[in-house]
């Protein structure tokens, strides 16, 4: 394993991850000053949009893997069947139990998505297809 490989493939899913971030915060930002919902519909609406767009990235560019989609999306899938349910209600409880900030709930989560994705993805996701797709 090359170190600097891995130190710029880290960056870009950073990167990545941030403009993914952006959509989801945005959008729950959106939806939080937009509609009556509770923290858990617009946290699952938001998270939705951003996982499709950091997947679609990071697949193509920070792993850079030809390897099959569904079978890759599958696996993603698991992750967030996992994720997705512990930090919706992790969330809701922080929000509306707790009387947590509904924002600053929501940017816990996606460090917390950032981190324990990115060691998924990298180690069980892409791990055999990590630089198959020559392209870029």
């Amino acid at each position: 394993m090359n170190k600097h490989k891995e130190v710029a493939r880290g960056a870009k899913f950073v990167m990545f991850s941030v403009s993914a971030g952006v959509i989801e915060f945005v959008s729950f930002t959106l939806m939080d000053s937009f509609t009556p919902w509770a923290y858990w519909p617009k946290y699952l609406i938001a998270l939705v949009l951003s996982v499709l767009w950091n997947f679609t990235l990071n697949r193509r560019f920070t792993f850079r893997s030809a390897g099959n989609v569904p079978i890759a999306m599958l696996k993603v899938a698991c992750f967030y069947a996992v994720f997705t349910p512990v930090s919706t209600i992790l969330g809701n409880y922080l929000a509306e139990a707790c009387g947590w900030n509904d924002i600053l709930v929501t940017i816990l989560n996606m460090a917390a998505n950032l981190v324990t994705e990115y060691i998924y993805d990298r180690y069980f996701v892409f791990r055999k297809t990590i630089d198959t797709n020559k392209d870029k």
